[in-house]
């Protein structure tokens, strides 16, 4: 998870959340998952419109990503995709339709007792 930038965490947080922010991203969710995972520190989830403003937002957080030397480590689900992670090293961010977002309650899932133990023996 180490970054080749001199962005901190809580700038790298700011970025995704302000480029979201900029082209109307809703229900924007920051968690700090440092403490269950070792993939990032943290995830971010953001809800989009259509599958078509899902390609919009990821476009335009890879962009602003670059702008800054955050090279994105990978991105997966595109066009026409209901939901697009953008892989950011530390930071992740997922930006879901509304009905995927709550279809595959993230949120829930990395707080739930049972993923907790879950992740707890995958990682020992």
């Amino acid at each position: 998870m180490t970054n080749t930038n001199n962005l901190s965490l809580d700038a790298q947080v700011a970025l995704v959340v302000n480029a979201l922010d900029d082209l109307k991203a809703k229900q924007i969710t920051v968690m700090s998952v440092d403490h269950l995972t070792e993939i990032a520190e943290r995830i971010i989830i953001a809800n989009a419109t259509s599958k078509r403003h899902v390609k919009a937002l990821a476009d335009k957080l890879g962009a602003a990503a670059k702008e800054q030397g955050l090279m994105p480590l990978g991105r997966e689900g595109d066009k026409d995709s209901d939901w697009t992670l953008v892989d950011l090293g530390a930071v992740v961010a997922h930006i879901m339709t509304p009905q995927a977002r709550e279809f595959y309650d993230l949120e829930g899932l990395w707080s739930s007792p049972d993923a907790l133990r879950a992740l707890a023996v995958k990682q020992e």
